[in-house]
């Protein structure tokens, strides 16, 4: 069963947030029902994934115990030297 909610903020939110659903080809409504349902979901239960980024997982492999930043950080000095 579906109930009103009245929310208010500025105008100013409201219209970028409806000028976002439209983009989107969505409802203003539909937009914050499922945030909300995201942000109430059980915690542990994890994001869907895409296949692409599932695809993706496991591709770069890192040296020893370098930290992630770290060894992005010298890839690309590598890249653009």
């Amino acid at each position: 069963m579906e109930t009103k909610l009245t929310l208010s903020m500025e105008k100013e939110v409201i219209e970028k947030a409806k000028a976002y659903a439209r983009k989107k080809n969505t409802s203003l409504s539909g937009l914050i029902k499922n945030y909300l349902i995201k942000i109430t979901r059980p915690s542990g239960k994890e994001d869907d994934i895409t296949p692409l980024v599932k695809s993706l997982s496991g591709v770069i492999t890192l040296e020893g115990d370098k930290e992630h930043k770290k060894a992005y950080s010298e890839w690309l000095n590598n890249k653009y030297k």
